[in-house]
């Protein structure tokens, strides 16, 4: 069994985390921290965990008293903060899976664009593989060192990726993110409070939002995204509107996905002409590791919309996470992943 660490297990994404290792049949839960519930259990601010783990949180500042107890971090840790303390954590265990959003970007100039400070640890970059197993999986297999995608990233690289390797795309993509409240952690601050949040569609991200960068870094495509926040609790929608290149057609994107992501265990395309969920929603995939990608032509103006959902928590972090951590390992991918989703929901 392999002795995993959540580092900042108290939060949304830490919880997942726990909720998929403390499933996994090849994974045991050693240590989970946090600074604020530290000598509590971890299924009091994770009462779905009531039951399944008798762990109590650990403070982040005996990690390193600890280290002997784990082989592999998971760190749900703040971005920003991360970079500072990533020399410490590569000290810590032979493995470290990363899902804040400190080592995505290649180019630390363009971190710092979006992120608002330098950063801090730009040698450190380069040693990250990319934490999306449909387009890394080889560099993820031999690399100690994985960063996990932003969650309306992952949807939008899933979505596009396909057609841009293709050539079917040209011009700029212009990206409309939908994103349910879970996406702001769980010390969101006043603007998520239920009062403030219930009924309203709160474009929080007019332009250049941080997942922009991720998204142009992944395709090559000139990317301008708008983000806004709606009142789901668990989902990630993106929107896609690309001009298509002469000759693209409908048969040539749809070939373009059938030969992306035929053997792709958790990326499903969705186009159908008729059906209540004819193209992808993220209501039907709250809980599993899916990314759903479709797409609708507009063959007279021979523009096409792409749509990319999954939950922002699973897919879209900690079930990545979980699926990168059996890629490198060589294990099957379902491992730990099996949940399918809920309907009705």
């Amino acid at each position: 069994m392999l002795r995993v660490a959540v580092v900042g297990a108290s939060g949304y994404i830490g919880g997942e985390l726990l909720r998929l290792l403390l499933g996994h049949p090849r994974v045991t839960v050693t240590v989970a921290t946090s600074s604020r519930h530290a000598g509590k259990r971890v299924d009091g601010p994770h009462p779905n965990l009531r039951g399944t783990t008798d762990l109590t949180f650990l403070d982040p500042g005996r990690l390193a008293a600890a280290k002997d107890q784990y082989d592999v971090l998971f760190l749900a840790t703040p971005h920003k903060e991360t970079m500072g303390r990533m020399p410490e954590y590569l000290s810590l265990a032979d493995q470290v899976i990363d899902l804040s959003g400190d080592f995505r970007l290649r180019d630390p100039r363009v971190y710092e664009r979006h992120y608002g400070v330098p950063h801090t640890a730009p040698e450190l970059i380069p040693g990250f593989a990319t934490g999306l197993p449909e387009w890394h999986r080889k560099e993820i297999r031999g690399s100690d060192r994985i960063s996990v995608p932003g969650c309306m990233a992952t949807a939008g690289v899933l979505a596009l990726r396909p057609l841009s390797e293709a050539g079917l795309i040209h011009g700029e993509v212009q990206v409309d993110a939908r994103t349910g409240s879970s996406g702001s952690g769980v010390s969101a601050g006043s603007a998520n409070l239920h009062a403030e949040r219930s009924g309203a569609m709160r474009i929080f991200a007019p332009n250049s939002h941080r997942h922009q960068a991720e998204i142009t870094q992944a395709t090559g495509l000139p990317v301008r995204m708008t983000a806004t926040g709606v009142e789901a609790v668990r989902g990630v929608q993106v929107l896609c509107r690309v001009s298509l290149t002469d000759g693209a057609d409908e048969r040539a994107v749809r070939r373009a996905y059938r030969e992306a992501y035929a053997d792709e265990p958790f990326v499903r395309v969705v186009a159908q002409k008729r059906g209540l969920y004819r193209l992808p929603e993220p209501k039907i995939l709250s809980g599993s590791n899916y990314c759903d990608v479709g797409f609708d032509i507009d063959e007279e103006s021979r523009t096409a919309l792409v749509v990319g959902a999954l939950d922002n928590l699973v897919k879209g972090g900690s079930g990545n996470a979980v699926q990168c951590l059996n890629v490198r390992h060589g294990w099957p991918e379902r491992l730990g992943l099996e949940f399918t989703g809920l309907h009705p929901n």
